[in-house]
């Protein structure tokens, strides 16, 4: 699999994933443009590497890496034209070899160049607005490691997440950090104590890495042990020059730094992940201390605002197999989980049902698992034999299946997740639960109707006749 992002890099240019701009473009607005423009290629669009930008003579930029379901294949280590379904029952299977092995290395390629003095990322990085009215430049795709002030030496606590980051100044960022958020249980401890929280915001990992630090997991789940154990080899780990943390060996940048106790500064607004502007709030700052990097760094930044973009692929399958697997664990009749669409904002479970009602009783249990309490908002049960990522299928459930005084139910005054447009006040939300599965007993039933069978060996000829197809173009 993939040691760093090079190594990722190299396999998306053998499998024609992967294109160099090599035109001299500006910052802005040439930027977000390639970025939207590779992304709206769609299911197979390419990564692309951006390295004559005006201004940032000899930098190179990565965008777009995550950004197609073809991408996501080949880092699952699998065929690129693989579906969507397949990866996700791939990336279910491996989920259960958690934990894989840590190693920690010495002469890291990330420590190859140090800066102690002068720290000016508007230098070092080649920064740009991502959307044209975010308050200034982000950090969209950093995997930021933090520790556990009242266990420091458990790496299980140890979290590696992503957060926006703003640059505010040469060596200052603001990060947004929410409630529900691991790193925010280790800044209230560190603030209790009006200490510091040294942090470590890592640029250009490994592919796995960086999916795993958008997952939602366990407190005391290491993201570190996960991308291990998915990847299927030992993640490399090496310690910061300034402060106890464990960082990706392979990374391309390293900001290390403190966030400062009891300080909140303005930060936003900034095009979110629903496809709106979030407005402006008062969010922690970090003071840069050092930046270590590889000779010939790459940068690695995110595009997202209207979806779809790379982080809706990003954040996609690594959303729905978590809520899978806490679902499964008390109600095996669950086949599958898309929660695909803005983190699972909406989610389609396709469930067998083991009395009348039952999948009901699934989608509340989802509206209570750590992710879904604040995110699932819109949830959509359909039956066991029903494919949740094909939309054909969930439409024609939605369309013949739903009686709407009994099987929409709608709760007011739940949790939301703040940077939904709809959630008002931010923070708060409803719960809109639409059950599209066949009713059963004791569930009465108004009408016999048999519905159409599924066809016989049809998948077989399906592979038959798409291999044919693809032989003549």
């Amino acid at each position: 699999m993939f040691r760093d992002l090079r190594e990722f890099l190299g396999k998306l240019e053998q499998e024609g994933q992967l294109v160099y701009f090599h035109d001299e473009i500006l910052p802005e607005p040439d930027i977000r443009a390639i970025q939207r423009g590779s992304q709206d290629i769609g299911s197979t669009g390419p990564a692309v590497i951006i390295d004559n930008v005006k201004g940032y003579k000899g930098k190179k930029l990565a965008v777009n890496v995550h950004g197609s379901w073809a991408n996501h294949a080949i880092m699952m280590g699998m065929d690129k034209n693989t579906n969507l379904k397949d990866q996700f029952y791939e990336l279910a299977d491996r989920w259960d070899s958690y934990p894989g092995e840590l190693k920690w290395v010495k002469d890291a390629p990330c420590q190859e160049v140090v800066i102690e003095k002068d720290i000016n990322l508007y230098e070092i990085l080649p920064l740009f607005r991502i959307n044209k009215n975010d308050a200034g430049f982000y950090l969209s795709k950093a995997s930021i490691v933090t520790k556990d002030p009242e266990d420091p030496d458990n790496v299980d606590k140890e979290n590696v997440g992503t957060y926006r980051v703003q640059v505010q100044g040469p060596d200052t960022v603001a990060m947004q950090g929410l409630a529900f958020h691991d790193v925010a249980i280790h800044l209230k401890k560190a603030e209790e104590k009006n200490q510091p929280l040294p942090i470590a915001i890592c640029l250009g990992v490994d592919p796995m890495l960086t999916f795993m630090a958008s997952t939602p997991l366990n407190y005391n789940q290491s993201e570190y042990k996960y991308a291990a154990a998915i990847n299927g080899i030992p993640m490399e780990l090496t310690k910061c020059i300034g402060y106890d943390l464990d960082v990706p060996a392979g990374a391309e940048i390293v900001l290390e730094g403190e966030i400062i106790p009891r300080k909140r500064v303005c930060e936003g607004p900034f095009g979110e992940f629903p496809g709106s502007y979030s407005g402006t709030r008062k969010q922690v700052e970090i003071k840069i201390k050092r930046v270590t990097h590889r000779k010939d760094p790459i940068f690695e930044n995110l595009y997202l605002g209207r979806p779809w973009t790379e982080i809706d692929t990003l954040l996609g399958l690594n959303t729905c197999v978590p809520l899978y697997k806490q679902l499964k664990e008390t109600m095996p009749e669950v086949k599958a989980v898309n929660a695909l669409y803005q983190h699972g904002l909406t989610v389609i479970i396709a469930t067998d049902q083991r009395f009348g009602g039952y999948a009901k009783s699934v989608a509340m249990r989802l509206a209570t698992t750590p992710h879904g309490i604040s995110y699932a908002k819109n949830i959509i049960l359909v039956d066991g034999d029903v494919d949740p990522f094909d939309l054909n299928q969930v439409m024609w459930a939605f369309s013949t299946r739903i009686r709407g005084s009994q099987d929409v139910i709608v709760v007011p005054g739940t949790p939301g997740m703040p940077l939904d447009p709809a959630s008002e006040p931010p923070g708060m939300g409803v719960k809109v639960i639409i059950d599209a599965t066949t009713p059963m007993a004791p569930e009465r039933v108004l009408r016999e109707v048999k519905m159409v069978e599924k066809v016989d060996k049809a998948e077989y000829y399906q592979k038959i006749i798409a291999d044919l197809h693809s032989q003549i173009k």
